[in-house]
């Protein structure tokens, strides 16, 4: 491909040169005609400078799949070809060297680059160096702000300047996040600040909010993202006036109705001044709006410049034209060019802070039906970040090989969805298809490297001693849908099945495993050859019905048997580390069988579950009620769960067409689900868990579920398939009620970080006019949210990214699945009504989840939330193999390892978020505080980790700090970072944060909410490189 590109190039040069040689004839002959436009116009001091930013947007999927965006194929859908971009783009960069264009998108920019030749690649980094091409954001995609994890996008970030930093040695200065639907806290400090940007720019704010900044000149702001950081990761950031558009007027993409600049007098319809008024007006529009002389035009919009030609003749003339008029001053610009210009004015700025959520762009359209859209992707999206983390450790104790699976694969399919029509499933199906076929395909090469890490370390803690693995480890994505091949064997005599259970955080966990087994007289193990507690639970008739049909979609049959039990009991599990388990057939006494009680419906009878503090205490006659009662805290609540759908808003021919869809959520009409009570409710009771199952209505089905020695109560929903067979779209949420009195008032997390503050019906920085009280109120959730009054606090964790609020006092809603028959009209064209098909049997999609909730006393639940948090971020991973009797295995192979020092744990308050071995054999290490300052009154200080105990048996050489995205020092970074001075007093509170490392202690300092990021690098290669316990 690449030499097949420099016959062309050098076609393109000689074009070029040609065209110089005839100018300059013509120019001697004094006989021309041809215009030579004047493009050189720099700021001018004491004018209106009108900065015009050339660029594209380019969805990294959304109508058509990212391939089919980039070659330009699919075209009955859209017509959009992101190769023809890139290159147009080049060549008329060349024509003129004043011009300037921005590129954003690193998922289509790597595929253009790996298809062009070295001269090619040769020419563009000059434009590069020159300025005149500059890469804005530098992410892979630009991700979604509101149903990503804040681990997720900077991974996707990272990736993309990793790129960037390799093949041009650049640093975007830049954040461009101009087509999210709503913005949140972590972009702008997290991912803006923290990563080194100088600014922030967005397109997207609610129409109210955006009607006062206009008055206020307040679309600029300095934007405060972090009450723990406060200004020590604040950046400046700006609101366009519209959109991420040109002004009205003036579209030059081939076949826009925008009138070009027609400047040959010899034509009709000569019109110069005409356009050069408009220009000044739209200027002037613009500027009344805005603070100091400088404005900036986004001149593009999705997927232009296709012939980039026919933009930059008319901005040439428009700069060439305006400058001679001398009314205003327009020039090239890009982001960075503007920015440094806002900073050298001296300016005093406004201060934002928490974030710009929800959005919407009318009175009711509000942008907050997307906070569950495709709700099994979003759970998918989850799973896979989490795997993912866990795979890059296993990867680096192995070591990285240059052959081989690894984790790149699923890297960039994670990092391509967590695009803002991705994750948030306002994409059409199928190019929702194919993300899940790229995370499918990703998962598949992680998983082959994740079990022969495994087997590696169970061979041998030493490295020279793991060629070919002798183990194979099975994994069980289909978990979920009760389906695990490698846990369904018939445990023959003789046989016995191991089980690898790794833990990817960086402490001792303690908690319930369970898997589906076809035995039932069967005993478990632990490392040391002890048999442990555990209790066989019968499979539910839901759960059996979800895995025949769902395993027929994805193997092709139905399963040849039926498990007829879940095993499940209690693992010990040291941090980044493995415990193993056996399960072997029982000679005397096996597994404890689930003792099995049943209510019919009208039955008045009252039980209880519970093992430990925690008790649940149910009547029958009142089956949405349960009362809650932790002994040890003291704490005693009336909880009710239930269930309700709003009907889906149908707009057609209305006075105000809005419909309710993949985007939007208005809902007309709030209908309460009644329990139809026609199937018994069922209880099991065993020593390790409890559960309590309830069949709703004939789509609904809730487990509820208490496991031995823990203080917080699991919920299992199955929703699906949602009825339409009445035409009308249904949106399903539930209610978690309490007495509680919480004046209005819940806190909801930002990208699984910090927590925001919430009132009902009420804007910070606006007087809200309600006018859609329900879908106004939403708020997106990655982590959960809590409420709280004066003696307790209620807290809700989500197991993905879905939509909640709190619409009554004391009362905690989360959508929970959405079936739409109506488009919305914001540009996906195609209503949300997910379908699976196997074979002629065709159902509306069925959704299966978890939610959790505990209460505490007032000032005690951030330790729940946070540590269990990061425990369904990275669930423990499971490996199954089996073996025969008579294999010696407890003293052949490694049973119990951790990667880290066995007298140690990371503290409480502290996460590894990334350990990665990078292709040079130097280490990418992030360390995360995970509280806010005043959070709790233990854990949010100043915390230290060692890194000496995170790396036993290796000699650190060298601890390098590098920003968020390890694309450059961290002292580099502080030294250009941008100071910018603020309205009033706010930003001058004292922010402490963690010191340098020390070289010879090497102890890593992190204050509440921050995130650290190193590379470091080894003395020569240990052959000792874990430490096996």
């Amino acid at each position: 491909m690449g030499e097949a590109t420099i016959p062309h190039f050098q076609h393109l040069m000689a074009k070029k040169l040609l065209f110089l040689l005839t100018l300059l004839k013509i120019l001697l002959c004094g006989q021309s005609k041809f215009m030579v436009y004047n493009t050189s116009q720099g700021i001018v001091p004491g004018k209106l400078n009108v900065h015009l930013v050339a660029h594209t947007h380019d969805d990294v999927g959304w109508l058509k799949t990212v391939d089919q965006y980039y070659v330009g194929s699919n075209n009955s859908i859209q017509g959009a070809c992101v190769q023809n971009v890139l290159d147009s783009m080049v060549h008329a960069l060349l024509a003129d060297n004043n011009r300037k264009f921005i590129y954003v998108e690193m998922a289509f920019f790597k595929r253009w680059w790996r298809d062009q030749s070295e001269a090619v690649q040769d020419v563009v980094k000059k434009l590069v160096s020159s300025g005149q091409l500059e890469f804005i954001n530098g992410a892979m995609s630009m991700h979604d702000e509101a149903v990503t994890h804040y681990i997720d996008m900077i991974d996707q970030t990272a990736l993309g300047h990793q790129f960037l930093k390799e093949e041009f040695g650049v640093t975007p200065r830049i954040g461009w996040q101009i087509d999210p639907f709503g913005h949140s806290a972590v972009q702008a400090y997290l991912l803006g600040a923290e990563v080194g940007f100088d600014s922030l720019f967005f397109g997207r704010i609610d129409y109210q909010d955006r009607a006062k900044r206009k008055k206020e000149k307040s679309l600029e702001v300095i934007w405060q993202g972090s009450k723990s950081l406060g200004s020590s990761a604040q950046i400046f950031a700006g609101a366009f006036p519209e959109n991420y558009e040109p002004p009205s007027g003036f579209y030059f993409e081939v076949n826009d109705n925008s009138p070009i600049v027609q400047d040959n007098m010899e034509l009709f319809d000569y019109n110069v001044q005409e356009r050069v008024n408009d220009f000044v007006a739209a200027a002037l529009s613009q500027a009344n709006i805005t603070r100091t002389n400088h404005i900036m035009w986004t001149m593009g919009t999705d997927f232009k410049y296709q012939y980039a030609h026919t933009w930059f003749r008319q901005l040439d003339k428009l700069i060439h034209y305006v400058n001679k008029d001398g009314r205003v001053n327009a020039l090239y610009s890009t982001p960075s060019i503007y920015t440094d210009a806002k900073y050298a004015t001296n300016e005093y700025w406004p201060v934002k802070t928490d974030d710009f959520f929800p959005y919407a762009d009318r009175a009711n359209s509000y942008w907050t039906g997307y906070f569950t859209s495709r709700p099994a992707i979003k759970r998918y999206v989850r799973l896979m970040s989490g795997y993912y983390l866990a795979a890059r450790q296993l990867e680096f104790f192995r070591g990285r090989m240059n052959s081989g699976p690894n984790t790149d694969s699923l890297a960039d399919a994670l990092a391509i969805a967590q695009h803002h029509d991705a994750v948030t499933g306002t994409e059409k199906q199928h190019v929702a298809n194919d993300y899940s076929k790229r995370l499918a395909i990703g998962y598949s090469e992680a998983e082959e490297l994740v079990s022969s890490s495994l087997a590696c370390l169970v061979e041998s803690p030493l490295l020279s001693r793991c060629q070919n693995p002798v183990p194979k480890f099975q994994q069980c994505p289909l978990l979920n849908i009760s389906y695990c091949p490698a846990s369904e064997v018939d445990l023959v005599q003789g046989k016995n099945l191991v089980i690898l259970v790794y833990n990817s955080l960086g402490w001792w966990r303690n908690e319930v495993i369970r898997f589906p087994v076809t035995e039932a007289n069967v005993i478990v193990q632990n490392s040391d050859g002890q048999e442990i507690e555990s209790q066989l639970l019968p499979q539910a008739e839901k759960h059996l019905d979800l895995r025949n049909y769902y395993v027929k979609a994805y193997v092709g049959q139905a399963p040849p048997k039926t498990p007829k039990y879940w095993l499940a009991f209690t693992v010990s599990v040291p941090p980044l580390g493995f415990s193993t388990y056996t399960v072997s057939t029982a000679k005397r006494t096996g597994s404890t069988r689930s003792s099995v009680a049943t209510y019919k419906s009208g039955e008045k009878s009252k039980f209880e579950v519970g093992k430990g503090n925690l008790k649940l205490k149910f009547s029958t006659d009142q089956e949405k009620c349960t009362d809650y009662v932790n002994i040890r805290d003291m704490v005693e609540e009336q909880v009710e769960l239930s269930y309700l759908y709003y009907s889906g808003y149908n707009g057609t021919n209305q006075k105000d067409p809005q419909n309710s869809g993949a985007y939007i959520f208005r809902p007309n009409g709030t209908y309460q689900i009644n329990h139809e009570k026609k199937v018994p409710l069922t209880v099991l009771n065993g020593p390790v868990l409890d559960e309590v199952h309830q069949q709703i209505n004939p789509w609904i089905y809730q487990i509820t579920r208490l496991y031995k020695g823990k203080e917080h109560v699991e919920v299992e929903f199955i929703v699906g398939p949602i009825p339409i067979e009445d035409g009308i779209g249904k949106e399903i949420a539930t209610q978690i009620s309490t007495t509680m009195e919480t004046n209005k008032t819940f806190y909801t997390d930002s990208n699984g970080r910090d927590f925001i503050k919430r009132i009902r019906d009420y804007r910070t920085d606006w007087d809200l006019e309600v006018n859609q009280p329900t879908a106004g109120n939403y708020y997106p959730i990655n982590l959960g949210m809590y409420m709280e009054d004066n003696k307790t606090e209620f807290s809700v964790l989500v197991d993905r990214a879905i939509g909640g609020s709190s619409l009554q006092d004391g009362q905690i809603e989360l959508m929970l699945h959405r079936r739409l028959l109506l488009d919305d009209s914001k540009g996906v064209a195609e209503a949300l009504n997910e379908t699976d098909c196997v074979g002629g049997d065709c159902r509306g999609l069925t959704v299966q989840g978890k939610y959790y909730y505990r209460i505490n006393p007032l000032g005690e639940g951030a330790k729940w939330r946070r540590t269990f948090g990061q425990e369904i971020y990275s669930p423990l991973l499971l490996a199954f193999a089996e073996k025969d009797e008579k294999d010696d295995w407890m003293n052949s192979h490694v049973l119990t390892f951790s990667g880290i020092d066995s007298s140690y744990a990371l503290p409480d308050n502290i996460a590894i978020i990334t350990l990665q071995e990078l292709e040079d054999g130097k280490i990418l290490l992030r360390l995360a505080h995970l509280y806010e300052i005043e959070e709790d009154k233990d854990l949010s200080v100043m915390t230290t980790v060692e890194l000496k105990k995170l790396f036993p048996g290796k000699k650190i050489k060298e601890v390098k700090e590098m920003n968020l995205s390890a694309n450059q020092e961290r002292t580099q970074m502080e030294k250009k970072r941008l100071h910018w001075k603020v309205e009033g007093s706010s930003g001058n509170r004292h922010v402490s944060r963690g010191g340098p490392v020390d070289p010879k202690e090497l102890k890593v300092e992190l204050s509440p909410m921050e995130i650290r990021t190193f590379i470091i690098s080894f003395d020569g290669v240990s052959d000792q490189l874990f430490y096996a316990m």
